[in-house]
């Protein structure tokens, strides 16, 4: 979901009442105005007409930056998060403790009051990592797939080496039943973890039965042998392998406590699996009393079957142990993907917040010039601010649960999303704006409680203006070699700094043209002269010749991307074992393996590359943050 950046300059677009924005620069910087059908669309994909007046006002949230003023409808009282309370006259006090408190005001009204830092919690000194597609990076112990023992030794190696983080794939849940899918920025759910990443052999109780369960194990090694990973396969063989020993399973106080902790959402979520199991993976086809999770019927069923509602929230505990266990190795740095499956189970349980009809995308730009429609819905921003931010909370709080940063896909969407409605062409959309400075707000305070530090991944058709906010809020900028015409010298300190994407290119893809070949054969229209041109320039920067091997070019360019004062710089997996697809190709059919090639070497041989230990030395060998 990236493209080449460009700012809107020439002119500001102007948002209505429902946060419909009039046009937008695209990234050859042509003004496109919204078409009024589809303005009418999005709108109406929100419950409202065109010529039905604004939203419904949303005032039940105060957000406030601590140390800020902040008047109120005053006399009141703040009921503190932690107890406590607070008697208010017509200001709140400029220094009220973080977190989520109750304000109560005239006439007993009460709202939910916000009260965050006015920065993201920031690295601490420079360093460098690895950006690992997790499902790609098997072992010799996997079953079919990588997991999150596969993700600690990938930990323990780089550490070893002298990096600072891993930046991992989306880890969301897909729906557990077939055919999965293969996205991770097309979750189910992005507050809860996919069951595939599990390692078996850590499972309580899996030593004592390993004899039991050694057909099991046996079958998941044996799909290592193919590239292409299957996960339909995978899933059938870990669920069986989890169904025997969730059998033995009694308790663990462990358990009981993730449980309180994480509180109804992990309820819901364990409902949803237990349903999706019985009546297929898509909500809006099962049978009409499910359809909601406050139905009588969906508590009728969640009693029924609470063994199978307690093994999906006991399935989701183990996931959160052994990811625990890696980023204690290292920290590793989650990706939080901009939306979800309208089929799964955040779509379900927020179900009133979405706006139908419609799907986010990105206009069409240079490197994608017919657009991107994703599929994901999303939220109506006056519904999101009414249910007092809490989807956006979870969802930043979970991904943030043990990890050591975050990565924002598409970030700009904390500003404004793109929208596609239904029937339309993805050049039709139109921007739709958010509140960004209460989630911003709302980002910088989970990230300051975690101790986690955030990333936006800002590329594409960005706002300078947007760009400026994110800075000033602590978000690190993202820089990559392929698009950025100054020398990486050059970079932001507040930034992280990498040669590409899982959406663009390899090293050895791009210097080969190989991608493009590949690009054509699909049929998906490849920027040929823009690739050449990239290449021109990268080989003049750093000084490779025509006849280097791949290898040696691989090098010099991170010695290159060294030379960054970027806070964070990272290198791929694949780049290290000189691969040539790349992760995923937008816009391509079932014909290319999108999201679902493993390496073609298990992790163990990153122990003996050469070519991974050059990345390593030219990227620094900073101490993490």
């Amino acid at each position: 979901m990236s493209s080449q950046s460009s700012s809107a300059k020439a002119r500001h677009p102007v948002a209505d009442a429902w946060g419909v924005d009039d046009g937008y620069e695209d990234a050859r910087g042509r003004w496109r105005d919204t078409p009024e059908a589809t303005r009418a669309a999005i709108v109406a994909g929100m419950g409202g007409t065109v010529d039905g007046g604004a939203p419904p006002p949303t005032t039940g949230t105060i957000v406030v930056v601590r140390g800020e003023a902040a008047p109120v409808d005053g006399p009141g009282e703040v009921a503190l998060e932690d107890g406590g309370s607070l008697a208010v006259r017509d200001a709140l006090p400029r220094d009220l403790p973080l977190g989520y408190h109750r304000f109560r005001g005239r006439r007993g009204r009460e709202r939910r009051l916000i009260v965050a830092p006015a920065r993201c919690h920031v690295p601490g000194a420079r360093a460098w990592g690895w950006v690992v597609q997790l499902y790609a990076a098997r072992s010799r112990d996997s079953w079919g797939i990588g997991d999150l023992a596969d993700l600690r030794a990938l930990a323990e190696w780089a550490r070893r080496l002298g990096a600072g983080f891993l930046l991992v794939n989306p880890l969301g849940a897909a729906t557990p039943v077939t055919p999965q899918e293969p996205s991770p920025y097309f979750p189910s759910s992005r507050r809860f973890k996919s069951v595939l990443y599990l390692r078996l052999e850590e499972v309580p109780g899996f030593a004592e039965r390993a004899w039991e369960l050694a057909p099991l194990a046996g079958a998941g090694r044996a799909l290592d042998t193919e590239r292409r990973i299957d996960r339909d396969t995978v899933l059938g063989l870990k669920l069986d392998a989890l169904a025997r020993l969730w059998d033995r399973f009694d308790t663990a106080p462990a358990f009981e406590a993730y449980q309180r902790d994480i509180g109804e959402p992990l309820q819901v979520f364990a409902t949803f699996c237990a349903l999706a199991e019985r009546h297929g993976r898509s909500w809006r086809a099962w049978p009409e009393e499910f359809r909601h999770p406050a139905s009588l019927a969906v508590r009728r069923f969640a009693a029924a079957r609470a063994d199978r509602v307690r093994f999906h929230a006991w399935v989701q505990w183990l996931l959160d142990e052994q990811f625990a266990r890696a980023s204690h190795a290292l920290p590793v740095v989650q990706d939080l993907a901009i939306g979800v499956d309208p089929d799964g189970a955040d779509a379900w349980a927020w179900q009133e917040l979405l706006a139908t009809d419609v799907e986010v995308g990105a206009p069409p730009d240079p490197y994608n010039p017919l657009g991107q429609g994703w599929g994901l819905p999303p939220f109506a921003p006056h519904k999101l601010a009414a249910a007092g931010y809490q989807p956006f909370i979870e969802t930043v709080r979970m991904s943030l649960r043990h990890a050591g940063g975050l990565r924002v896909d598409h970030v700009m969407g904390l500003f404004r999303l793109f929208w596609i409605p239904r029937g339309m062409g993805r050049a039709d959309g139109a921007f739709v704006r958010y509140p960004a400075s209460d989630l911003l707000a709302i980002l910088a305070l989970e990230s300051e409680r975690a101790g986690a530090f955030v990333v936006g991944e800002d590329l594409g058709t960005v706002e300078e203006a947007a760009r400026q906010r994110l800075d000033a809020a602590g978000v690190l900028s993202y820089r990559l070699l392929w698009f950025e015409e100054e020398p990486p010298r050059r970079y932001p300190e507040r930034a992280l700094a990498a040669v590409t994407t899982h959406d663009l290119p390899t090293i050895r893809g791009l210097w080969s043209g190989e991608d493009e070949r590949m690009q054509a054969r699909l049929g998906l229209q490849p920027n040929e002269r823009g690739f050449r041109k990239m290449r021109r320039r990268l080989a003049a920067m750093a000084g490779i010749a025509r006849s280097m091997p791949i290898e040696r070019v691989i090098e010099r360019l991170h010695a290159l991307l060294g030379q960054a004062p970027s806070a964070l710089r990272a290198a791929t997996l694949e780049d290290a074992l000189a691969v040539m697809e790349r992760p995923n190709m937008p816009g391509a059919d079932s014909s290319w393996p999108n999201w679902s090639l493993a390496l073609p070497e298990p992790i163990e041989a990153l122990e003996r590359s050469a070519l991974a230990r050059a990345i390593a030395s030219a990227l620094g060998g900073a101490s993490g943050p």
